[in-house]
C-alpha cells in the first residue's frame, strides 16, 4: 500500500513541476507592462531592457524620417498641452511603415525596450489614435440629445 502513495506523489510533484517549468518559461519572455510616460520617466534605469507598452502623445515637430529609410526618431510625452522637449519626454525610434494617424500630437502605445539611446519600438508596435477623427461623432452626438 505504502509503495502506491509513493508513486502517486511521485507522479504529483513531477506534473507539478512541469506545470510551473511551463508556465515560468512561458510568462518570462511575454510579460509586458503597460506604462504611462510619467511613470517610467522618474525611474528609467530600472525599466531598462524590459519590455513596455509606452502611452503617450507624439510631441509636435520632433518626428523626422531619415532620408530613403523606414527609420524614424520622434519624442513622446505623457499630457499633450505640454509642449516642452524637458522633463517628461523620451525619444524614440522606429523602422517601418507608421500608421496614418501617426501625427503631432496623436495618441499613441509604443511596444518595445529602453536602450541606451531612448525607446526602441519593436516591429509594427506603433499603435495611434487621431483624436480628431473622433471629436466631431462625439460633439454630434451629444449635440442630437
Amino acid at each position: 500500500m505504502t509503495h502506491r502513495y509513493i508513486k502517486i506523489g511521485a507522479t504529483a510533484v513531477v506534473l507539478v513541476g512541469a506545470l510551473a517549468g511551463l508556465m515560468w518559461s512561458t510568462l518570462r519572455e511575454g510579460t509586458e507592462y503597460f506604462k504611462n510616460i510619467d511613470e517610467v520617466v522618474t525611474n528609467r534605469p530600472a525599466w531598462e531592457g524590459k519590455r513596455l507598452q509606452l502611452h503617450g502623445y507624439v510631441v509636435p515637430g520632433t518626428w523626422v524620417q531619415r532620408p530613403n529609410s523606414l527609420d524614424y526618431k520622434f519624442k513622446v510625452q505623457n499630457n499633450p498641452a505640454r509642449q516642452t522637449t524637458s522633463g517628461g519626454v523620451v525619444d524614440a525610434s522606429y523602422t517601418g511603415i507608421l500608421p496614418d494617424t501617426f501625427k503631432d500630437e496623436a495618441e499613441v502605445v509604443l511596444k518595445g525596450k529602453f536602450g541606451p539611446e531612448g525607446f526602441h519600438v519593436e516591429p509594427n508596435g506603433v499603435m495611434a489614435k487621431c483624436p480628431s477623427k473622433y471629436e466631431a461623432a462625439a460633439k454630434s452626438a451629444s449635440a442630437g440629445s
